[in-house]
């Protein structure tokens, strides 16, 4: 009768850990084809500013966006690189963040009222050339 009752024991608990393993695969089987959906665009552009505050204000603009991977506004070339999801936000709507906070984009103008709030060192000449390339002059005397 023992060896009776211990086969049953036995058995039951190698179906339920196979059943236990199969659930288990298909839960994995469900997040592979949920991350492999995700959709990526990686952008740069122009965008105009002076310094290491302009960097925080653009950076957290953009950042603000839902799907936003990473978002790196660099002050000598006067660019932004951006990671984003398609599925979750558009170029337009990162150009529009970044014009909202006061700086304008190689597509669109900065609000003049976010520009005129903005602190001192980070009025920018709206002149100024964005995306440059080659050799790029460094201002040694800014302390930002």
């Amino acid at each position: 009768m023992k060896k009776v009752i211990l086969s049953i024991v036995i058995i039951a608990a190698v179906v339920f850990t196979s059943c236990k393993n199969e659930a288990k695969k298909e839960v994995e089987k469900t997040v592979e084809a949920t991350s492999a959906s995700v959709v990526t665009k990686e952008v740069t552009f122009g965008v105009r500013g002076n310094c290491g505050m302009c960097k925080e204000t653009i950076e957290k603009a953009v950042k603000g966006l839902e799907g936003i991977a990473v978002a790196n506004w660099d002050k000598v070339k006067k660019e932004i690189k951006v990671s984003f999801e398609e599925s979750k936000t558009d170029l337009d709507a990162i150009h529009n963040a970044i014009a909202a906070s006061g700086y304008d984009t190689d597509k669109v103008a900065g609000n003049e009222q976010a520009y005129e709030d903005l602190p001192m060192c980070c009025k920018y000449d709206h002149e100024m050339e964005m995306s440059l390339t080659g050799d790029v002059k460094v201002d040694e005397t800014s302390n930002h």
